[in-house]
């Protein structure tokens, strides 16, 4: 009888599961389309760099090159000797080539391509790799460090593009896909989800991060991010790690803010950003409860500098930037972002709260500086560049330059050759002084070298990113 109730309550269990509303495992995104149709459409980036260990190049001369410890190097410097370029701590040594490697994506058929501006910005040579094992030399359009955004050109027609997408449109926990070339391992594709959005990161005001679990490593840099509809919305960029490699931490890029940095790039070979002048901290729970606010909404300003626009419109320290341009700021990182997207010369509405008090200015943008090392050629129609006896093509800073360099005159070195390539100097390098003597004007200086008996060697004090250095040039005939 025991064995007859065991049956009918398991027949019993079976048919009342049976008649019950099945509950589906939902199916895992089958990525096999994607990265078909989409592959094609990213490249391989590799980049060749003539250095000196006296002035740039591998921090440990004579060791093997090493992708993952490369682009460490590029991005942060030698850790251990803050301050120190890469180079500059021992004897000159002969040149030698330094390899490194990453990624990107063609957006147009007639070869314009994406990629990180850390992949690129030092390069002497930047060769793209199609899928399809073509290989082809590419020019540097623009790079533009605040977004980490470059972009590139190839001499080709009818290539393969990506699909732009909306990042707007992404949710937390949308499942996304990288392909890249990670170590070197071209056309790799990795999955994961989007575990938030609109991340500020340190050091990083100008960008929203889209924040991902998709494992990015050094060479996955520069590629796209794409959703399940094939579509890129984001470029891989960074990533966080106590180790080198991935720890299920990786940031993206959103494409729109590249794509408008790009348009910006192919058209100047610049980006032009608001700027208000101001400086400004993050509103906390003891400073809402001081300035008598209810919440901890807005960006607080902490100073305003002299002459700019923001002192022109009205704003003052302690007042809280609330709404910019019709759009909300909740958090002060909310702010750099907006204004920099902003045209410089449009005249904004801005909202604030002062001494609990709603007040709205109006506030006509400047342009925001150029950093120091971004001073960058700029094209000067009447000026003919010639090279010099050093091997040098220089041109004089335009006004703005001059300004980010706090009115510092510099000569920028359009082109290298001959002697001075050889000592380390390279195209982008500011020319600050001549065996002591500071910079004038390009004709001043012209004027210094052909004063100089040809197989004399010059002091150069050159400049590149931050840091300066006196580099010693034979004089040519």
């Amino acid at each position: 009888m025991f064995k007859k109730l065991i049956a009918m309550s398991a027949i019993c269990l079976f048919v009342g599961m049976a008649g019950a509303t099945p509950v589906l495992a939902k199916e895992l995104p089958d990525f096999t389309e994607l990265a078909e149709k989409q592959g094609a459409a990213v490249v391989n980036i590799s980049v060749t760099q003539v250095v000196q260990s006296g002035i740039g190049g591998s921090p440990f001369p004579g060791f093997p090159e090493d992708e993952a410890l490369n682009e460490f190097f590029r991005r942060f410097g030698i850790p251990g000797f803050p301050g120190v370029p890469r180079g500059q701590g021992g004897p000159q040594q002969p040149e030698f080539k330094s390899q490194s490697l990453g990624s990107g994506f063609i957006i147009s058929s007639d070869g314009y391509i994406l990629t990180n501006a850390h992949v690129v910005r030092e390069a002497d040579e930047v060769i793209v790799k199609l899928n399809d094992k073509r290989e082809f030399q590419a020019k540097i359009v623009g790079v533009d460090r605040r977004t980490d955004v470059a972009l590139l050109k190839i001499d080709a027609t009818g290539l393969p593009k990506v699909t732009i997408g909306n990042p707007e449109q992404l949710k937390v926990g949308e499942w996304v896909v990288a392909i890249g070339s990670p170590f070197g391992l071209e056309s790799t594709l990795t999955a994961g989800v989007v575990s938030a959005k609109g991340r500020a990161l340190p050091q990083e005001n100008f960008v929203p991060f889209i924040q991902t679990d998709v494992a990015i490593n050094p060479g996955n840099s520069g590629g796209p991010l794409f959703n399940l509809k094939g579509e890129v919305v984001g470029i891989n960029s960074q990533i966080y790690s106590r180790t080198g490699g991935y720890m299920g931490l990786s940031f993206a890029i959103p494409i729109d803010v590249a794509m408008d940095v790009a348009n910006q790039l192919k058209i100047s070979g610049r980006v032009a950003r608001g700027w208000l002048g101001i400086g400004i901290q993050e509103m906390t729970k003891e400073l809402a409860e001081s300035f008598g606010m209810k919440n901890t909404k807005g960006a607080l300003v902490a100073g305003v500098e002299k002459g700019s626009p923001a002192e022109k419109g009205g704003l003052e320290p302690g007042d809280v930037v609330i709404k910019f341009d019709g759009k909300d700021v909740n958090v002060s990182s909310d702010l750099p972002r907006i204004v920099g997207s902003t045209k410089p010369g449009k005249k904004v509405q801005v909202e604030v709260l002062r001494r609990g008090a709603s007040k709205t200015l109006n506030i006509t943008l400047g342009e925001m500086p150029a950093d120091k090392d971004e001073v960058v050629p700029t094209a000067q129609p009447d000026a003919k560049p010639e090279s010099n006896r050093l091997g040098l093509t220089l041109r004089e800073l335009t006004p703005q330059q001059r300004r980010s360099l706090n009115g510092r005159n510099a000569l920028v070195v359009v082109d290298a050759q001959g002697a001075a390539a050889q000592a380390g100097i390279r195209r982008g390098d500011l020319i600050l002084a001549l065996n002591n003597t500071e910079v004038q004007s390009l004709e001043q200086f012209t004027k210094q070298v052909n004063a100089v008996p040809a197989g004399k060697t010059v002091a150069l004090l050159v400049q590149r990113e931050n840091n300066t250095l006196y580099v010693p040039v034979k004089v040519g005939k």
